[in-house]
């Protein structure tokens, strides 16, 4: 993996988190206030889980970017390129529509587009590197259970 690729993988995937953590208030009287399922996890899961993610997709796009340099192939590379590109910006998306807009359904159903854009980024890394697929794989399951949760906010704080 070149360090340049990795360079901007991460760099990307930093921006993704800092946008979402800038939108974040789980302190906040709003969220506090709302109805949550028994399986929502701890507060202080969410940061550890999170940062494991972004180090993963950093790591594993770097590897499928790279793979895809090294087999010449230029146009995968772009369309790979913008596929994580999107993938980031919904991610950093979900926390401004829950937080600050307030809106758990938008949120669920921006999630929902994230958890297929994670599947389609873990399908595309496995084309490249089964591996690195594998790897990515929990991230794709993490904004599954993601979609669900905030469905399931959603769901007991109507008119929320």
């Amino acid at each position: 993996m070149r360090a340049s690729t990795l360079a901007k993988t991460a760099l990307a995937t930093t921006a993704a988190a800092a946008a979402g953590s800038v939108a974040t208030e789980p302190s906040g009287s709003w969220y506090l206030s709302l109805r949550k399922p028994p399986f929502q996890p701890p507060s202080a899961v969410f940061p550890i889980v999170w940062t494991a993610l972004y180090a993963d997709i950093a790591l594993t796009g770097a590897k499928a970017l790279d793979g895809l340099a090294d087999r010449n192939q230029p146009a995968e590379r772009r369309r790979y390129r913008r596929a994580l590109a999107a993938n980031l910006l919904l991610n950093g998306a979900w926390s401004w529509l829950f937080w600050r807009a307030r809106s758990p359904w938008l949120a669920a159903a921006e999630c929902a587009v994230l958890a297929v854009s994670s599947a389609d980024l873990v399908r595309r890394t496995g084309r490249i590197s089964p591996a690195a697929g594998a790897a990515l794989a929990p991230y794709a399951l993490w904004c599954g259970f993601a979609t669900v949760l905030t469905t399931a906010i959603a769901r007991r704080n109507p008119g929320r």
